[in-house]
Order: structure tokens, then sequence, then C-alpha cells
């Protein structure tokens, strides 16, 4: 009964014993507070076992050499890899990051460069971007909430298994279309200091442990300017399976 149990989860779950891999790209200039959340991520990738690199101010085109440089450099490596992170931060708006060079790079072609299609060695696995923008300049001032009362290899390749292009990608934004997303000067981005204390602190499948992320920024309360604002997370998952990174 135990060993059908095990058998089950592992089907379940992705397999998380390769090599994992994590990429930051970051404007730092002008984004008083980067700095820690560069140190924050780079402790959470240590105590999760991520192989990581982090690459700083770069013109909108670097985002895009750079990542193209991971995906290239994953697909000629000899062992395998279970799963990458691809953090971005910059000031941004809706579907767009903007590099150092003020020019401006979108986030669908950042994401397309590790899709099943475009990348051999994540074809399957997870694949998470964290991206800390802002997709807006609205803000949330909060709402009041009452309380409840036929040729042979064509007909090979047909019978291969396949994966649709856009599957087990997961992308975290900071914060819902058209919003800002808050950074403090000295603390860092509320955002990416809450997924990484989670992270790093407690156990469960990534999504349940973006519930988490997401009750926290939705329960905290920030101040702008002497006026109070509210912030939460946006999450969007085409994963098949649980990711699990403890």
């Amino acid at each position: 009964m135990s060993s059908e149990t095990e058998q089950s989860t592992d089907q379940d779950a992705y397999d998380m014993s390769d090599a994992r891999l994590a990429l930051t790209l970051c404007i730092t200039k002008n984004r008083a507070g980067s700095e820690t959340d560069v140190k924050a991520l780079e402790q959470m990738y240590k105590d999760l076992g991520f192989k990581s690199t982090v690459k700083r101010n770069l013109p909108a085109k670097g985002f895009w050499e750079e990542l193209e440089k991971f995906r290239d450099e994953m697909d000629q490596m000899k062992d395998p890899v279970s799963c990458c992170f691809v953090v971005l931060m910059a000031h941004g708006e809706e579907g767009v990051l903007q590099g150092i060079d003020g020019h401006t790079i979108k986030l669908e072609d950042l994401f397309s460069i590790l899709t099943n299609k475009n990348c051999r060695a994540l074809r399957g696995k997870p694949k998470v971007f964290i991206v800390q923008a802002c997709r807006g300049d609205q803000k949330d001032a909060g709402e009041v909430v009452q309380p409840a009362g036929s040729d042979e290899t064509v007909v090979l390749a047909e019978q291969l298994p396949k994966l649709p292009t856009y599957t087990d990608i997961l992308h975290v934004y900071a914060t819902v279309e058209g919003y800002i997303a808050y950074r403090h000067e000295e603390d860092g981005s509320f955002f990416i200091q809450t997924i990484v204390d989670v992270f790093t602190n407690m156990k469960g499948h990534i999504l349940d442990l973006l519930t988490e992320v997401t009750r926290r920024m939705a329960d905290a309360e920030l101040m702008e300017e002497g006026k109070p604002r509210k912030v939460n997370p946006e999450i969007q998952s085409t994963l098949r399976k649980l990711l699990y990174l403890q």
C-alpha cells in the first residue's frame, strides 16, 4: 500500500533530483532597495539548492541576450536540469520591462525563450518566472469587506508523446495588471522579501506557498506619502504537476 502511495506521489510531482538553476536579471541603478532583494534571493537560492547567476543594469536587449545565453548553456549541459527560476526586476509597464538604456523589451518575448519548443533542456520541466516590476500606474486603496452573517518517420513522430508548447510554466507578478509594484528604499520590495521568507521557511508545493505569499501581501497595508495602499501578486500557472522546492 505504501509503495503505491509513493508511486502516485512521484507521478504527481516534478522530479527535482537534478540540477536547479536560477538567473536574476535586474536593474539596480536608480532602484533603491533592489540590492537588498538581490541579496535575499541569493540566500534563498543557496538554501534551496539552486546554482544562481545575477546580471545587473542591462540594456533592454541585454535581457534577451542574457536569457538566450542561459538557455543555450542549459541545452549544452551533459547533466539534466530539474527546474529553473528566472527573476526579472526593473521599472516597467504592462507587458514590458525597461532596460538601463531607457528602451523596453516585451515580457512575452522573454518568456518565449524557455518554452518547450525553444528550450530542449527544460522540455516538460518547471520554469518559474518572477517579475518585480510595475504593470501600470494605478494605485489600490483597498475595499472594505463586510463581515459575513503514413510515412514511417511521420508515423514514428506521431507516436512520440507530445506536450503543448506552453506547459510547465509559472508566471508570478508583483502586482496585478495596470497597477504599481512597491519597493522600500532600504528593505527591498514587499513582493520579493515575502517570497523569500515563505519559500525558505515553509514547506509545501509552490502554488500553496504562493497562496501564502498572496495572503500575507493582501493582509498588509503599505503607506505611500501618508496614504494606505494595498497590493497583491498575480499568479499564472500551466504547471502539470506539483512543484516542491524543499
